[in-house]
């Protein structure tokens, strides 16, 4: 069971960074005009909600199989997500 906890961890940090790499090439894009305003936030908007489910869920796991360091790391950035989700207009 710990074994397969750390694996998906794993697996959906990567995603989470790939997610972050994304965001910084688009926002990259934003900056020299290369897309408009009105087109980054319509590619951006679309995965914010992906990046919280991910990082909840791995907070939410390393919860339930009793690693508290680690969800005692995770829970402020989950906490952060889940409050810029309630408060972003969509």
């Amino acid at each position: 069971m710990e074994a397969v906890v750390f694996v998906f961890s794993l697996l959906d940090c990567c995603a989470l960074i790939f997610l972050s790499v994304y965001f910084i090439i688009t926002l990259s894009d934003l900056e020299c005009d290369y897309i408009n305003a009105r087109s980054c936030c319509s590619k951006l908007n679309k995965w914010v909600i992906p990046e919280l489910v991910g990082h909840t869920l791995v907070t939410v796991l390393m919860l339930i199989s009793l690693h508290w360091f680690i969800f005692l790391l995770n829970l402020p950035v989950a906490a952060w997500n889940i409050y810029r989700g309630s408060r972003c207009p969509y």
